[in-house]
Formats: structure tokens, C-alpha cells, sequence
């Protein structure tokens, strides 16, 4: 078996999680180079790895290069990309530089595989949102087709990154604190963090808030607008009517979505979840009798995207409500892309 050279960079969550997935999924490894902004030793499950500081040089020899990017934070891909791929590189970025370069793959493995052939030395990886819905939908849409979606999500504080988990285990922390001393009838529902202790733009232990992002046209927030143009773009279909909220919520690791779909064709919900059964990547946990539908506690860890709550609306005809939940930092982000790898040295 032929075995390739990797470079990571970036080791926060999502490059950590990078390390994992490849080790994990048995990715055929050469020399495995892990790159940040400054030197360093970490381990990560009992391995250690030796960090360098990136420079153009250390990219000589690599066959692909996993950016672990930053969501919001500009930069470092467009500076560092260029150079891996003059030196013969693939680059598979995480950030958002690259997404809606027409020239640049924006790719779901499960739905759009096959536009890796047409990359230029750059592939991107999508918002983690987009990943989990679409490996969802897309078996829907092949069947039925799709006119429109609207879909609130319900994001947890590692898609912020590690220092968001930090506020939010800092807050949880102080107000359980203040509720054992004051008691519970005058028990504190507010942390008031001092601003360079804040990555989040409001509290978020016990309170959840619907901004993700900046504010952008028609008051949609950017995360609310990737959700629109990655669905036209991986899709190849910009006719789709796309709506939506995005909400952070006080959950460490794991994204939620409630999904509503109208339909081209009438499809029932029984038939929905038999294509989804049998579709790549997707588990179907709906006996809601039961109690028996996915949560982000139980998708941790995992690479499959879960699906329940499949349910007809009984006022339109072609409408259909479900309910998504993945790891953002694995599906969402990790494994996406370390599956675009497996795509392109499988060619």
C-alpha cells in the first residue's frame, strides 16, 4: 500500500481532532508533520507529537496538507495554502477562505465527491452546519428533490473553539457556585465575564443566544448566510429557497438541527427513513414512542451524522420536518476532511 506525507496545521480543537481521525480511520501514513504558529510538544490520546513553527520549507516532501482553520479568522490559509501547493501539495482547508472560490471544491464526500477531480492543489472544507445537513438531505433530494429549506440550528460552544468551551465550563462553574451559597430561591442566573475573558458575545451557561457570527445583509448572521451559498454550491443547485437561525447552546460537543424540508415530489416519512437507512454516513435513531431520537451527547466521538424526528407536516403537502445532529468536530470539520484525503489518494 502506497503511504503518503501529511502535514497538519493548527492544533487547536479541530486540528487535535485532525491527529485523532487520521490515527483512527488508518490513514496510510508516511511522515506525519504537524505545524502552528509556534513550537511545542502535545499528546494527544498517549501520542506525542513534536510541533513546528510553519514555513514554506516544511511543506517540501508533503503530498496533502490538512489546515485546520479557523472559522472567522482570515489569514492564515491564504498565506500559507499558496505555498503547500507550490511545492506539491493538495491542501484541504477547514476555513472559510476558499469556499466560495469558484475555482475551489467545496466538498461533502457523501454528496459531491466527485468534484475533487476538478481541483487546482486547493479543496475546501465546509462549515460544519452545511456537512451534517446535506449528508442528511442529499439522499432526500436525489428521490424527491428539494424547494426549500428552513432550518434553525443548535450549536454547541466548541464550533467557537477551545476557549468558548472554557467560558462556558467557567460560567456553569460560577453560577452552580453561587446557587449552592445563596440557596435556591435567590439563586444567580447571570456571569458576568470581563471582556478579555469572553470569546463568546454573550453568556452562555444556562442561557442560549441566536447569533453565531457577525450581523450581515437582511440581518442574517454570516454563519446563517454559509448555510445558503455552500447548500447552492455543493448542491449545484442556487434555486434551493434557504432559511435560517443558527443558536449557540450550552452544549460542549455536538450540533443539532431542526430541519424543515418541502419536497418536489411527495415523498412519505416511512420512505424517508428507508433511503436514509441504507445512505453512506447517516445513522436513523426515530422511535420517538420510546423516547429514541439523536442527541449531542450521544453523537460525541462519532463520525456518522444522525437523523430522527422524521415527521410529515400536516398542513403542507410536500413538507417534511427533521432532526440532525453531529460531532462538529469530526464530521463537522476532522473527518470531512481527512475523507476528502482518502478521495483523492483512492484518485
Amino acid at each position: 500500500m502506497n503511504k503518503y506525507n501529511i502535514a497538519v496545521i493548527g492544533v487547536g480543537a479541530v486540528g487535535i481532532e485532525m491527529l485523532r481521525v487520521l490515527r483512527q480511520r488508518n490513514f496510510p501514513l508516511g511522515e506525519l508533520r504537524v505545524f502552528a504558529r509556534t513550537t511545542r510538544e502535545i499528546e494527544v490520546d498517549a501520542e506525542k507529537y513534536s510541533v513546528k513553527e510553519i514555513s514554506a520549507e516544511g511543506f517540501n516532501g508533503i503530498d496533502i496538507a490538512l489546515f485546520a482553520g479557523t472559522e472567522g479568522e482570515k489569514g492564515a490559509s491564504l498565506q500559507w495554502a499558496p505555498m503547500a501547493v507550490a511545492k506539491g501539495a493538495v491542501v484541504i482547508d477547514n476555513g472559510a477562505d476558499f469556499r466560495m472560490d469558484p475555482n475551489v471544491p467545496l466538498v461533502v464526500p457523501e454528496v459531491n465527491a466527485r468534484d475533487i477531480r476538478k481541483h487546482k492543489g486547493i479543496i475546501a472544507n465546509p462549515n460544519c452546519s452545511t456537512i451534517q445537513m446535506l449528508v442528511a438531505l442529499w439522499p432526500v433530494y436525489k428521490k424527491a428533490g428539494i424547494k426549500r429549506i428552513i432550518l434553525t440550528t443548535l450549536q454547541a460552544s466548541s464550533g467557537a473553539g477551545r476557549g468558548a468551551v472554557e467560558q462556558l465550563w467557567h460560567e456553569v462553574e460560577t453560577i452552580v457556585a453561587g446557587h449552592k451559597s445563596l440557596g435556591a430561591g435567590q439563586s444567580p442566573v447571570t456571569c458576568d465575564l470581563r471582556p478579555e475573558a469572553r470569546i463568546m458575545p454573550q453568556q452562555l451557561g444556562f442561557n442560549v443566544f441566536p447569533q453565531i457570527g457577525s450581523f450581515s445583509e437582511c440581518d442574517y448572521t454570516n454563519e446563517e448566510w454559509k448555510l445558503v451559498k455552500e447548500t447552492h454550491k455543493i448542491m449545484h443547485d442556487d434555486k434551493i429557497k434557504i432559511s435560517a437561525t443558527t443558536v449557540r447552546v450550552p452544549v460542549r460537543t455536538g450540533h443539532s438541527e431542526s430541519v424543515y424540508i418541502e419536497t418536489r415530489k411527495l415523498i412519505e416519512p416511512q420512505k424517508v427513513r428507508n433511503i436514509l437507512s441504507r445512505a453512506p454516513g447517516i445513522v436513523v435513531i426515530d422511535d420517538p414512542k420510546h423516547n429514541l431520537y439523536p442527541m449531542p451527547k450521544d453523537a460525541e466521538g462519532k463520525d456518522e451524522t444522525f437523523v430522527g424526528r422524521i415527521r410529515k407536516d400536516p398542513f403542507v403537502k410536500n413538507g417534511l420536518w427533521l432532526w440532525v445532529v453531529a460531532d462538529n468536530l469530526r464530521k463537522g470539520a476532522a473527518t470531512n476532511a481527512v475523507q476528502i484525503a482518502e478521495c483523492v489518494i483512492s484518485g
